[in-house]
This record gives C-alpha cells, structure tokens and sequence, in this order.
C-alpha cells in the first residue's frame, strides 16, 4: 500500500473565519461580564482636563452615579474622586441577558500643580457629569503687558 499526499486547496476565507471564532471565544470567556456574576468589576471614570485662562476643569463621566455616593478631596496637592456605581437590580437575575456596565466602587487621583487656589475649588454634578472647576491663584494668571511705542522726533 502506498500513500498518495492528497493535496486541498488552501481557502483563506475559512482560515479568517477560524481565527475570528477563536477572537471572539477569547474575548467572550475572559472580558464579557454574564449576568449572574458574583463579582462584578472595577471602573475607572473617563475623564477630560482642560485649561482656560482662569482654571483647570476636570469633567468627569458618572453616569447612574448619585451624588450622595461621590466624595471629593483635595489632600498634599492631589485631588482624588471617589464614588460608587451600585447594581440595582430592576429585572429577577434570571431574565438577564448581557451585562456589560461596570459597577462597584471607583477611585480617580490627579496630581494637582501648585499654581493652584484650592480653597476656591467647585464641584457640580448634572445629568451623570462631574465638573470640578479648579481656579488659578492670582500670580498663576495670564497678565497682558501693554507695550508702549517710543515715536522719535
């Protein structure tokens, strides 16, 4: 008896399709939250800083965060943000589907320069933003210096 090597055709399509299945059970077993999970994970907020003439703005993104469970502080030049995104559930465990929001306790730090009021900081919370306004001292503003033009004789 001989063995004949049997040549087939390389479809690259399907090799696609293999790997994108192996993807997608990667990304299924190991990130997608199920419901019925006992644990549920860590979050960080996003957030954006921005400059203006006067201060630095911090916004925070806290959707279904209540403003009771936020607690603002500025400690040794750092402002750090700390709050809680609780699991309400609204529906019996057993009718969810998918849960992918991420619940639980947070904490964001920022090291804050010293350039600084930080007995003038602002914070105000609406529709699930956190703007945390924190204004320049005086010496840190921008001042204008008008030049003055000497016209010869």
């Amino acid at each position: 008896m001989s063995t004949t090597p049997t040549l087939s055709r390389w479809d690259p399509f399907r090799e696609l399709s293999r790997v994108q299945q192996h993807v997608n059970r990667f990304f299924e077993d190991n990130y997608l939250r199920r419901a019925g999970e006992s644990s549920l994970t860590a979050w960080a907020p996003e957030v954006d800083i921005h400059e203006t003439p006067d201060a630095l703005v911090l916004e925070a993104d806290l959707p279904g965060v209540n403003e009771k469970d936020l607690d603002i502080r500025v400690e040794n030049n750092m402002l750090t943000i700390r709050g809680e995104r609780k699991f309400e559930k609204k529906v019996s465990e057993e009718n969810y589907l998918r849960v992918e929001r991420a619940y639980g306790t947070f904490t964001r730090s920022f090291s804050l320069p010293h350039t600084l009021n930080t007995e003038q900081i602002q914070a105000n919370y609406e529709k699930g933003v956190l703007t945390v306004r924190l204004p320049k001292r005086e010496e840190a503003k921008p001042k204008q210096i008008k030049v003055s033009v000497n016209v010869g004789k």
